[in-house]
């Protein structure tokens, strides 16, 4: 709904100021089929879009007003919560058991991820939620950087989503991200005997005002909790998780041997 209307506003506004879609594109930097694509609400308008059109338009932030919707807009309904928490958090942590966690996916395993998705997404989706998974990447630039941690299954590193070309790339991307000061990832070994966390995914998000909120994704459900003892449980799982996985050093050496034997 709220693209179809930010599209709507466009194009009256674009109207209004007497320009056709190919001089809006030229001077905000995007083709006419693109601003077609916004102004039909197909396709989510990127901040930076939304800025300079309000600039160029005279809309005098009529547009800009619309930003933190078209934001939210970006994401399946049941993730638009988690994900502007996830923006603003000063801490994030994430325990994959299936795929690897959208903040370190590169461009090629995302579209991989969301081209396997059933039902059929239709290009324009697949699209529209790669940009906005790698948008949220943007979190690494961030100063004061967040600290982030991952556990990973040792099947998540292992499986070859795309296949071998986009596996090896995202394998040399997690080996890239590993490297940042504020970032530990660990995989969890098939061979433990020891596991704190059968039942599967969850991240846990600590925001700048000390919230602790704890992130479940499920089918059509997912769920925030907020609540100081559920949250807790999270925790202690997570801490027993990282105690049971490889250390960092060996997490990123046990992906470099996966990498040269591919």
């Amino acid at each position: 709904m709220v693209p179809l209307l930010f599209g709507r506003l466009l194009k009256r506004l674009r109207t209004q100021a007497g320009m056709e879609r190919a001089e809006l594109g030229s001077r905000t930097g995007y083709s006419a089929a693109t601003i077609a694509s916004f102004e039909q609400g197909r396709r989510i308008a990127p901040a930076r879009f939304i800025m300079r059109a309000d600039e160029v338009l005279g809309a005098q932030g009529v547009l800009v007003d619309f930003i933190e919707e078209m934001e939210r807009a970006q994401y399946p309904a049941f993730f638009q919560d988690a994900a502007a928490l996830e923006k603003k958090a000063v801490a994030l942590h994430f325990f994959a058991v299936q795929g690897v966690p959208g903040l370190l996916q590169t461009e090629d395993y995302a579209r991989a991820v969301f081209t396997m998705w059933r039902p059929p997404l239709d290009e324009e989706t697949i699209e529209q939620r790669v940009a906005a998974r790698l948008a949220r990447q943007e979190i690494f630039a961030q100063k004061p950087a967040p600290t982030v941690t991952f556990v990973m299954e040792e099947a998540v590193v292992r499986r070859r989503l795309g296949g071998l070309a986009v596996w090896r790339g995202q394998l040399e991307h997690i080996l890239l991200v590993g490297q940042r000061r504020n970032v530990e990832i660990q995989v969890m070994p098939d061979d433990r005997e020891e596991h704190a966390s059968l039942n599967g995914p969850f991240t846990l998000i600590e925001t700048t005002k000390g919230r602790r909120i704890a992130y479940v994704p499920a089918y059509k459900a997912s769920r925030l909790f907020a609540d100081r003892s559920t949250v807790r449980e999270v925790e202690e799982q997570y801490s027993l998780l990282r105690a049971q996985a490889l250390t960092p050093r060996e997490s990123l050496a046990f992906v470099e041997k996966l990498l040269g034997a591919a």
